[in-house]
């Protein structure tokens, strides 16, 4: 179930008086999906996302009767925009340097407008109603704004990307699952050692699914020297993750007595699969570009009607 923002939905909208202006935000996922301020927005369609998130955007300005700031994650160009938005209709792309000042007052006053727990209860709801696609999407697009304002280590940031490898677990992806849920587990060892046996554990039950040897053999070496780091600070104290990091330990012992029995080339080929390089490390977050100023994907000139670019 998709959500088509209305100016009479007054709990999407910023405070009014809210100084200095709240910036609004957007993302669309890799598949086209378009999230604005943690709603899934109706496509129309085949309706660009561009269009849609400028139509969506000069609403609030024309709500508010005064310009717009929007920060748009674009994951189908691999780039962040910054935009202007009024309320005549009319957009521009701006540099970093001219986007609202950064800082801790200015990230509170966002999530005081759209907070994020109101966000993760709506995620909730798609969830439980079993709308696994929406549900995920907007878990991702919580993510990425989260790092994006508060960085990666973040305990909101982190527990958006828990949500969002649970989900992706859900969907049966259990290979994105892995790389979200190791990358929460990755930083809570290096910034907290002491709560990160859950993530840890988390990360191994997606693991635990895997089929592909390579990945297995990759993710479950890092797997393993997080259990060891965890043992050896006397941090193991539940049963069900002894249990678990033995399985790590069996599991990467059995694929290597298979790798010793063959010979080095098909060692090679059981570790990096036919004609692939062998797996990386899982990565935490991939780098996005800014866009250059004048983008024309989401410049708009003054009077267009809603879905016209200029």
């Amino acid at each position: 179930m998709t959500h088509s923002l209305t100016p009479r939905d007054k709990g999407n909208l910023p405070a009014l008086g809210a100084p200095p202006l709240i910036r609004l935000d957007a993302y669309v996922a890799e598949d086209g999906s378009t999230v604005v301020n943690g709603h899934l927005l109706d496509m129309g369609g085949t309706r660009p996302p561009n269009e849609t998130i400028l139509d969506a955007v000069a609403m609030f300005a024309r709500t508010l009767g005064a310009p717009v700031a929007a920060t748009v994650i674009d994951r189908t160009a691999q780039q962040v925009a910054r935009l202007r938005v009024h309320p005549d209709g009319s957009s521009r792309t701006i540099g970093e340097e001219e986007d609202l000042p950064p800082g801790r007052e200015r990230t509170a006053a966002e999530e005081e407008a759209f907070p994020p727990l109101a966000r993760v209860e709506r995620i909730i709801q798609h969830a439980q109603r079993e709308e696994l696609h929406a549900a995920f999407v907007l878990a991702s697009a919580l993510r990425e704004h989260l790092t994006l304002r508060r960085g990666a280590e973040d305990e909101l940031s982190l527990e958006a990307r828990a949500i969002e490898a649970y989900l992706a677990y859900l969907r049966g992806d259990y290979m994105l699952s892995t790389v979200l849920a190791l990358t929460v587990a990755r930083i809570r060892c290096r910034t907290d050692l002491n709560r990160a046996a859950p993530d840890v554990a988390r990360a191994t039950a997606a693991w635990q699914r895997l089929w592909d040897e390579g990945q297995v053999a990759t993710r479950g070496q890092e797997l393993l020297h997080m259990w060891e780091r965890l043992s050896a600070a006397g941090l193991l104290q539940e049963a069900s993750h002894h249990a678990m990091a033995q399985a790590v330990r069996s599991r990467l012992a059995q694929g290597d007595r298979s790798v010793a029995q063959g010979s080095a080339p098909a060692a090679a080929a059981l570790t990096a699969g036919p004609g692939r390089a062998p797996a990386p490390a899982a990565p935490e977050d991939k780098p996005l570009k800014p866009t250059r100023r004048g983008l024309r994907r989401f410049t708009r000139r003054a009077g267009r009607s809603p879905g016209q670019s200029s």
